[in-house]
């Protein structure tokens, strides 16, 4: 029988080199999935339950998931080349760049900057808990750009940090897949016994978690969860009943979407407490319905502002934001508006939900019964067709009154005039032609995330390729450069973002559509186009009138009708 072998890949970039290497080890059934950290320790503890006899993984997130399994874990060790490769990608970051890792890692990689010539500085860590310190020692000395593992790269994207990760090549793979075998020879005389009893708690309790006498998980098996949806509050609760009662106890808990329920009990083997939680997922929380989302994960990805439009334009948010007035974000579809709102919610919000409301999806008369007791931020998006209801007023009066932030995107102007109860700040959202210091960042922003992703070759951009794009940006959306570059990174041979081949990506990109929607009433339209040209304008009324064909009192009156 062959060895069930399963591979926790921390990144996506991994799987392509694991496909590779499964055909060379026929003596292995060898499985595989990608999640990092936490989440690689739910896949890994997910695989243990369906028969998996060996977890392969790496750094930070295989030492999570020894915490998680009671099966041999293996540690992907990195190789020269695996360094070399990574080290030489981020020297050509436009920015001060650290190496941050344990000194497996940077040992080798201060040896390698030595010998290259890299324009990098490495920092040791000993504990996982002197990385968030440490990034932010690092991040007020002016570092932008942080190279490592999962953990490093993770927390240093949390903090507005761009995170660049160290791949491993197919000899570390196979090395690991080697050490399996080793060790399952080892193993093998406990594994049937140990396959049966698992099989069994699995089926009695899907969800199942033990602790022992220090509050640390000593087992954990989430079927109905992503996660472990238990914080330190709900445990310390959970004890406290326990400990009092002296027996089996129930707590049931209110979280973001559904109910959860908790029955508890203590047990004692070898002179060692532990104590046994089974868990049970309730029904659905009320906003849990189709045109509602509620958000409360970080982003993964920093905000680039390095022009003096998104900058103006991100402190005047912020101002309205900590003021608790309602905010009209308006500009042209696909130019980063949510994205905005969720910065300046994890930024400002101190914790909480944002959520997220279709107007096209969820009645305004719905909004009444929404619980608001843990949104910090709403979001709402078409709003164009009901900006009058009065149902939407007076939802957005409860938010403002609870000092819950509101936003309301459009992608054309909306009729104030109409609303005065509402009495919304507008603000107009940069376009790419807007930003055209912000290109560099952004491009190398995507670069680096498609070369993780799906292992590209391009790692920088020529400067005529660069000077091509700035020339076409007018007619280019956040989105429709992100897709760009992708094309550019997939076609792209060399190491560098050639002219050429934008070029021809260009001549096959579709024409613009025009942003302006046609509906309405011709005064309607009217009115859409003359606030378009004064978005392009930037509000010069001269210049929008000229443009127009018409003098500045016939744009004044048009725009007061």
């Amino acid at each position: 029988m062959r060895i069930r072998v399963h591979i926790i890949a921390p990144y996506e970039a991994m799987v392509p080199i694991i496909q590779e290497c499964i055909p060379l080890f026929p003596q292995l059934d060898i499985q595989y999935a990608v999640g990092d950290l936490q989440k690689g320790a739910e896949l890994a503890a997910s695989a243990q339950n369906n028969g998996a006899e060996v977890i392969i993984s790496r750094g930070g997130t295989a030492q999570l998931i020894k915490a998680a399994v009671s099966i041999p874990v293996i540690d992907v060790h990195l190789s020269g080349y695996d360094m070399i490769r990574s080290l030489t990608l981020a020297s050509q970051f436009n920015g001060k760049t650290a190496i941050v890792g344990f000194s497996n890692i940077t040992s080798g990689a201060q040896s390698i900057i030595d010998l290259m010539d890299l324009p990098l500085k490495v920092y040791t860590i000993h504990s996982s808990e002197d990385v968030a310190r440490l990034l932010l020692e690092l991040k007020a000395a002016g570092y932008r750009q942080v190279v490592g593992d999962v953990i490093t790269v993770h927390t240093a994207e949390a903090y507005g940090l761009k995170g660049l990760l160290i791949h491993s090549g197919k000899e570390s793979i196979m090395r690991a897949l080697d050490d399996a075998q080793l060790i399952y020879r080892y193993l093998s005389n406990n594994h049937t016994v140990s396959a049966i009893l698992n099989d069994l708690v699995a089926k009695e309790h899907p969800n199942l978690v033990i602790f022992n006498d220090q509050n640390e998980i000593v087992y954990e098996q989430l079927t109905d969860f992503e996660h472990s949806p238990l914080t330190d509050n709900h445990i310390y609760l959970i004890n406290t009943n326990v400990e009092f009662h002296k027996a089996q106890v129930q707590n049931v808990f209110t979280m973001d979407d559904y109910q959860l329920s908790v029955t508890a009990y203590e047990t004692s083997l070898e002179n060692i407490s532990y104590k046994v939680y089974s868990l049970e997922k309730g029904r659905p929380y009320e906003f849990a319905q189709s045109g509602i989302k509620a958000c409360a994960e970080p982003l993964a990805e920093p905000m680039i502002a390095e022009s003096a439009a998104m900058r103006t334009t991100l402190a005047s948010i912020q101002s309205l934001y900590q003021h608790h007035e309602p905010i009209h974000l308006l500009g042209r579809e696909d130019t980063g508006k949510s994205f905005v709102v969720k910065y300046i919610h994890q930024l400002y919000s101190d914790g909480g939900l944002l959520l997220q409301i279709d107007l096209t999806q969820v009645s305004p008369d719905q909004l009444g019964t929404l619980p608001l007791s843990k949104a910090r931020t709403v979001e709402f998006i078409h709003v164009e067709e009901c900006i009058q209801d009065p149902n939407l007023i007076a939802f957005v009066e409860t938010c403002l009154n609870r000092r819950i932030g509101v936003f309301i995107l459009s992608d054309r102007a909306l009729d104030q005039q109409r609303t005065p109860n509402m009495k919304l700040n507008t603000i107009l959202m940069p376009s790419l032609s807007d930003r055209l210091e912000d290109l560099p960042s952004l491009i190398q922003l995507f670069l680096s995330r498609y070369h993780q992703k799906y292992g590209t070759a391009a790692v920088k951009i020529r400067e005529d390729a660069l000077q091509l794009i700035r020339q076409n940006a007018e007619h280019m959306t956040i989105g429709q450069l992100k897709q760009l570059i992708k094309q550019a990174a997939m076609n792209e041979t060399d190491y560098v973002i050639s002219a050429d081949i934008l070029a021809r990506l260009l001549d096959h990109q579709p024409p613009a559509s025009t942003p302006i929607p046609l509906k309405g009433t011709l005064k309607e339209i009217e009115k859409d186009i003359i606030q378009y040209v004064l978005h392009e304008e930037k509000n010069n009324q001269s210049r929008a009138a000229e443009r127009l064909g018409i003098n500045r009192a016939t744009l004044w009156r048009k725009l007061k009708e």
